[in-house]
């Protein structure tokens, strides 16, 4: 028996905490090699803007990535679920959702804990979740894992593309949204030229202060606008609308399709454990004022407009949260197709290049098929429930709450875990109640009925619509000359 495992009593001992040193060691000695390369003259600036790994960058990172264009649509959640459905489960997905982050932190610990035993090197090598999956459970896992976290992050950029468009209209309806789309589209595949996520700290810490800034706006304008007249409050008074709201609050708290990349970019992952959590807390400041607000103003109103702008009066206060939101996409389809770069460049082989620019060019076909599938489906908020029933369902919350159950089925993998189990969990039966909790009730409610209401609500809009629609829930223009037929008759 090994040294480790003849010390690894009470989830861990003596020999588990000098691996979790060594973990620390190898990652800070990384981390240092790789700034002494970029030079002593501007190494410094380089780390302020560029090159981030705190705990203070993963926060910001994970906060950010949570409420890019989703902000503008929970109004739309909230009229399809009424105030007080809206405001219990944005507080159950957001704690639900934070547990799952932990699980998914524990299980990447436990992998590079492993891994390091093994004298493996992740020096020119980003973790992803599915390779975390193909270590602890084999590649029937890695295969699940791959599959539904490319679809997922592959709709998530799709989703900000449509956002772009349907923001700027709002701002500059001379253009039809899928022309905004075909624009967007190239803006954003400049994203292939951002390395990994330890160059996102200064864009990570603006998306933040742009998302707040809309927020706080669309607060207090709703409040101010007052409620219209006649406005009524219904919801929920379908089923179908009901589970499509609330799968659309369950992909709110769903950016867990980067978590690993994003602890893998710290420069002490072991440290990221309840960061979701502050990052989900802060969002609740966030999503919980707006999202009511703008419901309180505007009613059933809002089950025709999924998109929270179009419902506010234009003014200068709006135009600025608009191209902040339209930055802050921006800074989010990064996010979400960065995960693809990397798997990409593994498939091809390029993923230890070190020119940025070959890697940039590598990255592009990546971008296609996203700008392909916006001007296909531009329908805004039925695509985020859809994608939160059918993707977000399984991984975010099924098969990280499943994998941590089989990785600890074992006494022994149990007694010499990388990690203790929290302080708020006594042992290792409340923790498998608390994940078969979790798998049962996203399968049934999340994946079951919100797949149902989810894709029943998407057929009904591409059946409205149709696909490639030129402008999704664009108010009818009328001519110039309609208008001077309008004044004669007058």
């Amino acid at each position: 028996m090994s040294r480790e495992k003849q010390q690894g009593g009470g989830g861990g001992g003596g020999g588990e905490e000098t691996m979790m040193s060594s973990l620390n060691e190898t990652i800070e000695r990384e981390e240092r090699e790789e700034l002494e390369k970029e030079g002593a003259s501007h190494s410094s600036l380089k780390s302020l803007l560029w090159h981030g790994g705190s705990v203070y960058d993963a926060w910001f990172s994970c906060a950010s990535n949570q409420v890019a264009q989703v902000l503008l649509t929970l109004p739309y959640s909230f009229s399809q679920l009424g105030m007080l459905s809206g405001i219990m489960l944005q507080i159950f997905y957001g704690i639900l959702g934070s547990w799952t982050a932990y699980l998914i932190s524990i299980l990447y610990i436990e992998y590079r804990t492993r891994k390091e035993k093994e004298n493996v090197s992740f020096k020119n090598h980003v973790i992803q979740w599915f390779e975390v999956l193909d270590g602890l459970l084999g590649p029937y896992w890695k295969a699940a894992g791959l599959a539904f976290n490319c679809t997922f992050l592959l709709f998530g950029s799709v989703i900000q593309l449509i956002a772009c468009a349907s923001n700027i209209y709002y701002i500059n309806d001379h253009l039809d949204k899928r022309t905004w789309t075909y624009i967007f589209g190239a803006c954003c595949a400049t994203t292939v030229f951002i390395p990994s996520f330890h160059n996102y700290r200064i864009w990570s810490f603006l998306g933040l202060g742009m998302t707040t800034y809309t927020a706080w706006y669309l607060t207090i304008a709703a409040i101010l606008h007052g409620q219209v007249e006649n406005v009524s409050h219904k919801g929920p008074n379908k089923l179908v609308l009901y589970f499509t709201g609330a799968t659309n609050i369950l992909y709110t708290f769903g950016g867990h399709a980067v978590t690993v990349e994003i602890m893998h970019a710290m420069w002490k992952p072991q440290k990221f454990k309840y960061i979701y959590l502050f990052a989900t807390l802060y969002v609740f400041t966030l999503t919980l004022p707006s999202a009511s607000a703008v419901y309180w103003a505007f009613g059933d109103q809002l089950l025709d407009h999924s998109n929270a702008f179009s419902l506010l009066p234009r003014s200068g206060w709006r135009d600025a949260g608009v191209i902040l939101m339209l930055i802050h996409q921006f800074i989010t389809f990064g996010f979400a197709c960065t995960p693809l770069y990397f798997v990409w460049e593994k498939v091809i082989g390029m993923h230890d290049t070190k020119s940025i620019c070959l890697r940039a060019v590598a990255r592009l076909p990546v971008v296609i098929p996203i700008w392909f599938l916006a001007i296909i489906f531009p329908f805004f908020g039925p695509i985020n429930s859809a994608v939160g029933a059918l993707l977000v369902s399984f991984t975010v919350y099924i098969i990280p709450a499943s994998a941590h159950m089989l990785t600890y089925k074992s006494a022994s993998a149990r007694q010499n875990a990388a990690e203790k189990l929290p302080r708020f969990i006594p042992n290792w039966t409340v923790m498998y109640v608390v994940n078969a909790f979790v798998v049962v009730w996203v399968f049934v409610v999340g994946f079951g009925f919100g797949g149902w209401a989810s894709m029943a609500n998407f057929i009904k809009q591409v059946d409205t619509f149709g696909l490639f629609a030129k402008c999704y829930q664009c108010p009818p223009k009328i001519s110039a000359s309609n208008n001077h037929t309008a004044t004669l008759h007058h």
